[in-house]
């Protein structure tokens, strides 16, 4: 989850998440978020809002931050269960990784076509039943 302040003004909070100050108070009226008056600022209409769990759960689902999110998971790449242990894997995955689109469009074809089994027979790589 994202690092956000305590406390939040309307403005910071509407510039964190890229929408209007008055949809942030929109939201405050809207969610009932606990808010105090920001001394010092005349006609005491800026306030600071108390940033619970509650309101970090709604910014989290607003669909800026979900996009936030989205593209920084996309952006790292995922590792299959197990890899970080698996030599024999490691060596599979830079074979696929050197092959042309065009070599890995054959494989594909030929795994869907023959099936793991057919696959693991070509390589001449028989099958053991473990019990």
């Amino acid at each position: 989850m994202m690092k956000l302040a305590s406390k939040m003004t309307t403005e910071e909070l509407a510039d964190f998440i890229g929408v209007a100050k008055q949809t942030v108070n929109r939201w405050i009226r809207e969610q009932g978020w606990q808010t105090e008056n920001l001394p010092g600022v005349k006609g005491g209409r800026a306030r600071l809002i108390h940033i619970n769990k509650d309101v970090r759960n709604f910014i989290m689902k607003t669909p800026t931050m979900r996009q936030r999110t989205t593209s920084y998971s996309i952006a790292e790449p995922s590792v299959p269960y197990g890899a970080a242990e698996s030599a024999p894997l490691r060596e599979i995955m830079k074979v696929l990784n050197n092959m042309t689109p065009d070599e890995q469009h054959q494989l594909a074809l030929l795994l869907a076509r023959e099936g793991i089994c057919g696959f693991l027979n070509r390589l001449g790589i028989a099958q053991t039943v473990e019990e």
